[in-house]
């Protein structure tokens, strides 16, 4: 009697997946109204439900009668899928579908594809002696899987895919280049033979955008191809000595890139970029939050190798602690303007030598007053022009302390958000401590965003009251509304084999040092093997109770939930408890 119970239940289950499956295929085959949450959603069915025949089936069908482009927003998920040994073998497996996708969308689209079979097939290329490099995956099969299919594609794209091979080569001899300590903030030449390159006239400025032809024709000239590097190099300040460098696109304009080889896995990075592109969508389908203009700023990021690749460089931009701090830590606009306050360094002292924290942050509060109004003042003469900045970026600040909060961005210490001097939004960097990783430091943070006294100083004389609260609960709102395919997002990112988001010890030791000489002892014995993706069901649960509202084991609504984080944000009792380099005070 179980049993037969059992098999009518498990045939209702099949026959409702058919349906779904179907009926998700024609909604893509029909228009293109609901393509983002429904290639999410198939995606989705067919990664959890990679066994079953029909599944298999239904993947063949669809890679056969829908157009390619409709998946390219999930290239890197889909791609970093080949090459699994548990997804079963034989004629018909889900790898045989999955690969014929990839193909299909390389063919059709393939400078929106071939980067990323490029990235997988390097996915060995970990220098020796880099610290963590334990803490890079790197998986032969998928390797293998993408150096084929590259292989098959040479006969459609031969010519390109050689290009490209080249670019990638130069980038990853650029951001591997060996500098010096004292080369620091300092400009040098570039070596001869990455200075004298020929043009390649198939290969796209990779930080460029680029749109999705629908046609697949890619006409020549509808993107600026790679005509070379500027002469020289900027180092910059940080423990991997990132590179800014110009690349000169054939539109005559300079493209100024960072190239980026380190310690830090730069395909978490381009997650997160991907999955604030899909919330801008969303905001931008409400009518409030599009007439509000809110949404989160967002950067190109190309991985090549499981440790390089190249970041757009933020024009225009400055970062917030620079301001307000300058690079030294003792000027900028706290130096200009705090006449007579402690400075940064002194206030960090204090508060690390103190047993009584809250205490001491209320005494640091006192000595250092907030600065922030004085950006607008200085940058935006005109009174429209200053009402409107301090208006855009409030609500900046809103959107992105919202989405940073559900996917639990942390380490957002001044130095890793940029404020734009033209339009005064605020741009988030390093994006390598999400999912709430940030509990996970050895001083855990435990504020929802960055919602310090400077920050809400640059709001004008209502603080959080008014535009930012409003603004909040719009965007909090907008994404409990997309719930459903927010999570399906989030759950393909956090499922996938290569994003290992979890923090090693190793990285949660380096986030949280005060100078380098630190690392290099506390780092001695830390680089065991560490797995990353067994919290993936608790990071995704974690994301499901913040879409539902829930704080602190109590159901929100929108408005309450936004009172609660706010009032977290602030509250001296969470901030005093901080890493002191994180400059709650600031």
């Amino acid at each position: 009697m179980d049993r037969e119970e059992a098999d009518k239940l498990q045939d209702d289950r099949d026959n409702f997946l058919n349906l779904a499956l179907e009926g998700y295929k024609r909604c893509l085959e029909v228009g293109d109204k609901y393509d983002v949450r429904v290639v999410f959603r198939l995606v989705s069915l067919w990664f959890s439900l990679s066994s079953r025949p029909n599944v298999i089936n239904n993947m063949l069908s669809t890679i056969a009668e829908v157009q390619s482009y409709k998946f390219i927003p999930l290239v890197y998920q889909i791609a970093s899928r080949m090459g699994c040994a548990k997804d079963g073998q034989g004629p018909n497996n889900f790898q045989v579908a999955l690969v014929s996708l990839v193909k299909k969308m390389a063919i059709d689209h393939p400078y929106h594809t071939i980067f990323q079979l490029l990235a997988l097939a390097n996915g060995d290329r970990v220098k020796d002696k880099q610290r963590s490099r334990n803490s890079f995956i790197v998986d032969m099969d998928k390797k293998f899987a993408a150096e084929y299919l590259l292989e098959e594609l040479s006969s459609n794209h031969g010519a390109l895919i050689r290009q490209v091979k080249q670019m990638v080569e130069i980038y990853i001899k650029l951001a591997e280049l060996e500098t010096r300590r004292e080369d620091t903030n300092k400009r040098m030449m570039l070596p001869r033979e990455l200075r004298s390159l020929q043009p390649l006239e198939l290969v796209p400025v990779v930080t460029a955008t680029f749109p999705v032809d629908r046609s697949c024709q890619y006409q020549e000239g509808s993107f600026p191809y790679f005509k070379g590097l500027g002469d020289t190099v900027r180092i910059m300040n940080g423990i991997n000595a990132p590179k800014v460098i110009e690349c000169e696109g054939s539109d005559g304009h300079r493209y100024r890139q960072l190239a980026k080889s380190g310690n830090d896995d730069l395909r978490q990075d381009a997650v997160m970029e991907q999955f604030f592109g899909l919330v801008n969508t969303f905001l931008q389908n409400y009518q409030d939050a599009k007439r509000r203009r809110l949404g989160i700023r967002t950067y190109k990021v190309v991985p090549f190798t499981p440790s390089a690749g190249v970041l757009e460089w933020v024009d225009g931009t400055i970062p917030l602690g620079e301001y307000l701090i300058g690079s030294t830590r003792n000027g900028g606009a706290h130096g200009r303007y705090g006449i007579g306050d402690w400075s940064f360094l002194e206030c960090r002292d204090y508060i690390a030598k103190e047993k009584d924290k809250r205490k001491a942050f209320q005494e640091v509060s006192e000595n250092f007053r907030p600065v922030m109004h004085y950006f607008f003042l200085e940058r935006f003469l005109q009174p429209a022009d200053w009402f409107e900045k301090r208006l855009a970026y409030t609500r900046s600040v809103a959107a992105s302390s919202m989405v940073g909060y559900i996917v639990g961005l942390g380490d957002r210490h001044s130095m890793n958000i940029l404020i734009d001097q033209a339009t005064a939004e605020v741009v988030h960097i390093d994006l390598g401590v999400a999912f709430e990783q940030g509990l996970m430091l050895k001083t855990p943070e435990r504020v929802p965003f960055r919602l310090t006294r400077d920050v809400i100083d640059g709001m004008g004389v209502a603080g959080v009251e008014g535009v930012f609260r409003r603004c909040c609960e719009e965007t909090l709102s907008v994404m409990r509304t997309n719930k459903e395919a927010l999570l399906t997002i989030v759950e393909v990112f956090i499922h996938d084999p290569l994003y290992k988001w979890a923090l090693s010890p190793l990285k949660a030791l380096q986030r949280q040092k005060e100078t380098d000489d630190d690392l290099e002892t506390s780092l001695e014995g830390s680089e065991d093997e560490y797995e990353g993706n067994k919290d993936a069901a608790r990071a995704l649960l974690r994301v499901k109770q913040k879409l539902d509202g829930y704080e602190d084991g109590e159901m929100r609504s929108v408005h309450g939930q936004v009172q609660q984080l706010i009032q977290d944000a602030i509250d001296p009792d969470r901030l005093c408890h901080m890493f002191p380099g994180w400059g709650a005070w600031l």
